[in-house]
């Protein structure tokens, strides 16, 4: 009896273990989620594709058309429309062969430009296009200028005038003109003036004197001077090979030179006797030059 009651408080004095079910389905979901996301992960790293921001440039390139077709139809025109004789013929003839070049608009409206009751004719010296604008659709817009000879009796006089005209250009690539002849200016000379060269300094006395001695000399030889013969003063490519002999070497003018580490910049004109047509030419050089081994040489 006293045994089986020991017994009895043994089993009570065990503490007691409470077990979560492991088995249930929303902890066998969670598990599965888990594993789930981890594969992914793991699958994402070794399959992912590098990938960057590109910035894509576009350059944009003007398109140059061909203009001489549109230069050629208007300087002949030109030729026509400010030429013709005193004569009610060649009067005729010109309007004739302006419809090649005219809309019927504008023939109709140059009809009576020139009268063969005006004692005055003309001949075209020059023409000279200034410029070539493509101002619409297939629509260019030419500025072009005229030397006429005018003959009045037995005076003469040479004219000079810029006008402009605009040229439609088909499919075809036939031309129209489409605005008469229209006086306008063509371009003037700029006042712009380049800076000059100067000396800074930065060449000794006897540098100067050693470099324009060099000059001279290589100056005297260029213009006849075989590509072998250049060799020896200037590097590969550093001046063209010109080979005539009809230029004499007459002085150097202004030279200005400048250094820069162990590279002096000569900024030269030259004058040179054309023996062919008695003309003195006057080139300008801008040239690098080294001193190699005690001797001076063009370098570029």
């Amino acid at each position: 009896m006293f045994q089986k009651k020991n017994n009895l408080q043994e089993k009570q004095k065990k503490p007691r273990v409470l077990h979560v079910g492991t088995r249930r389905p929303v902890v066998v979901a969670l598990w599965a989620l888990l594993i789930f996301a981890f594969a992914f992960a793991v699958y994402k790293n070794f399959t992912a594709v590098d990938t960057h921001t590109v910035h894509e440039t576009t350059v944009v390139q003007e398109e140059i058309a061909d203009t001489n077709t549109i230069e050629s139809f208007v300087t002949n025109f030109a030729k026509v429309y400010y030429s013709w004789e005193q004569s009610a013929a060649s009067i005729e003839q010109r309007t004739e062969n302006l419809k090649y070049y005219l809309t019927d608009e504008l023939q109709a409206l140059n009809a009576d430009t020139v009268r063969s009751d005006v004692p005055v004719s003309s001949v075209v010296q020059d023409v000279q296009i200034w410029s070539v604008e493509q101002t619409g659709d297939r629509v260019y817009k030419i500025v072009y200028s005229v030397s006429q000879k005018v003959v009045n009796g037995e005076e003469n006089d040479i004219v000079m005038s810029a006008y402009e005209v605009s040229v439609y250009v088909d499919d075809a690539g036939d031309l129209v003109i489409i605005q008469s002849a229209t006086v306008t200016g063509k371009p003037q000379k700029s006042d712009y003036t380049p800076k000059a060269a100067e000396p800074d300094g930065t060449v000794s006395a006897q540098e100067s004197t050693e470099i324009t001695e060099f000059l001279t000399t290589f100056f005297t030889l260029y213009p006849p001077a075989s590509e072998q013969e250049l060799s020896y003063y200037a590097s590969d490519g550093a001046l063209p090979v010109i080979e005539n002999e009809s230029y004499v070497f007459a002085a150097l003018v202004n030279p200005v030179y400048t250094k820069q580490g162990d590279t002096v910049t000569a900024n030269v004109a030259v004058q040179y006797l054309d023996q062919q047509t008695g003309m003195t030419q006057v080139s300008q050089f801008a040239l690098k030059l080294k001193k190699t081994d005690g001797n001076w040489k063009i370098v570029g």
